[in-house]
């Protein structure tokens, strides 16, 4: 019961960042930190095709995904859910929570080919 009590605490903490959200600060956010640099000015036109399209991902994912690289460029153990690379790790490591919630906020918000909405 405990533990249905913090999934519900942790659930409504998200939702209230998420109803928090900047998108003006998230699309200055993505341009301040040189986003646009490998994902494309528009986050869905990315300089290789092996980096991925941002646009349109839903925020909670997006969200996910930059504190994972956050923790890998900690070092942290795989146990933490990490993502090791480079480029995103030293990108993530400057972003605060705010910018993480902004950024991935207004990146779903944009239209994208990635599915029909």
């Amino acid at each position: 019961m405990r533990a249905f009590w913090i999934a519900l605490l942790g659930c409504s903490l998200m939702t209230a960042g998420a109803q928090a959200a900047d998108l003006s600060a998230g699309k200055a956010a993505f341009e301040k930190f040189t986003c646009a640099s490998c994902h494309g000015a528009d986050a869905k036109t990315p300089i290789q095709p092996a980096y991925p399209i941002l646009a349109g991902q839903h925020q909670d994912y997006l969200a996910h995904a930059l504190v994972a690289y956050q923790r890998g460029q900690k070092g942290e153990p795989a146990s933490a859910n990490v993502r090791k690379n480079a480029v995103m790790g030293a990108m993530a490591s400057q972003l605060s929570a705010a910018d993480i919630v902004n950024i991935s906020a207004w990146l779903s918000s944009l239209p994208t080919s990635l599915h029909v909405r």
